[in-house]
């Protein structure tokens, strides 16, 4: 069992240097046609990725089923005993900070690469910031945020805005549910927390298959960042290490605070490399990987009995990777038809060819993106 956890930590390494939101650090062209499915299933190193993982879930699941597995999650709650104690003041001050580091940055809606020449939408974020403490008004900060993201969609596609749909949705409904007076709805609130983080890491990280190319410019620049693996071994199993951690969130108390464990360690890994962008985009979702951490939580509300069978974890697993991976391709498919949008097929072959409407690194744009305008050219 020694050497499968350390062959999934290894794994869960290799992600380490892949987890930077690859829109925020090189082009991309959202409408270009995603990689055919069949290239991923094809792929030896992504069934090596899913083989290594499966292993480590299934390890931890009987050593969960074990007095070792008490002890471990014992201890969990004795190091996190007085975090948890403060869960509600943690989260408002990492949100609000979350929003104040954004009004500060100036000119994005909610996300570093959603940028907006709008000033009134920097203050309304710092305004968001102040709205969080206080359980009267965080209801209006919570659609305030709901509020920015459909706003956002004046200037965005609608797909590329799926990225921040399912994180955007779980703060606010914490914030919503933490101004409830009913305390059976209160007392899911992180619990929609954390379902929001697994969707939204499981669904970002299909883009390592559907546009490994995006990726391609970052491993040029920071070649460090494989480890000396070839390129096209690293990114495949770096999506599966995200996806599959992603997943393990929603899974039972000792994997997913384990899965929580080693994100918290990848995302703050990409911190180095990649800097303030990175750790400013990704407040939210480590706060809530600490907290998830920190969740004493026994009790499984969704589909407990599937969820405490280990037999159950490769065929869940499975399941989980055909819903999203349908949704990812179906959706692409629906918006911009089997061969993407106009505009996409005016570039290069390549899908990271340069696409004027976000050049790198960021900056304030002078005018609002119309995608009418958009060219082929730098």
């Amino acid at each position: 069992m020694r050497h499968i956890l350390f062959a999934a930590a290894g794994l869960s390494f290799v992600a380490s240097q892949a987890s930077a939101h690859v829109k925020w650090f090189a082009p991309y062209i959202v409408g270009a046609p995603p990689q055919p499915l069949g290239a991923t299933l094809g792929n030896v190193w992504f069934w090596t990725g899913i083989v290594l993982v499966l292993l480590f879930f299934l390890a931890t699941r009987v050593a969960e089923e074990r007095p070792l597995g008490e002890r471990v999650l014992s201890g969990f709650d004795r190091a996190f005993s007085s975090l948890w104690a403060r869960a509600d003041d943690f989260m408002h001050w990492v949100i609000a900070g979350f929003f104040v580091a954004i009004f500060a940055v100036g000119g994005v809606y909610l996300t570093p690469d959603l940028q907006t020449p709008n000033d009134w939408v920097s203050w309304s974020q710092l305004v968001i910031a102040a709205l969080v403490f206080s359980r009267r008004t965080q209801p209006i900060a919570a659609l305030g945020i709901l509020a920015l993201w459909v706003l956002a969609l004046r200037d965005y596609d609608f797909f590329h805005l799926l990225d921040y749909l399912a994180l955007g949705i779980a703060v606010s409904g914490y914030l919503l549910l933490g101004a409830s007076s009913n305390e059976e709805w209160r007392r899911h609130r992180f619990e929609v927390l954390r379902w929001g983080v697994a969707i939204a890491l499981m669904w970002s990280s299909l883009e390592k298959f559907a546009y490994p190319d995006w990726f391609h410019p970052l491993v040029e620049e920071r070649p460090f960042l494989t480890f000396g693996l070839p390129r096209d071994v690293f990114i495949p199993m770096a999506g599966v290490a995200e996806f599959t951690m992603g997943f393990g969130l929603i899974w039972t108390p000792l994997v997913r605070r384990l899965s929580a464990v080693a994100l918290f360690v990848i995302f703050t890994a990409a911190v180095w490399p990649f800097g303030r962008v990175d750790l400013v985009g990704h407040a939210l979702i480590m706060a809530t990987i600490v907290i998830i951490a920190a969740d004493p939580e026994r009790v499984s509300h969704f589909l407990p009995a599937i969820r405490r069978r280990i037999a159950t974890v490769p065929p869940s697993l499975a399941a989980a990777l055909i819903i999203f991976v349908t949704g990812y391709w179906g959706t692409h498919r629906v918006i911009y038809g089997p061969d993407g949008s106009e505009e996409a097929q005016l570039q290069t072959l390549s899908t990271h060819g340069p696409d004027p409407e976000h050049p790198h690194p960021v900056s304030v744009p002078t005018a609002a993106p119309d995608p009418s305008e958009r060219s082929s050219s730098d």
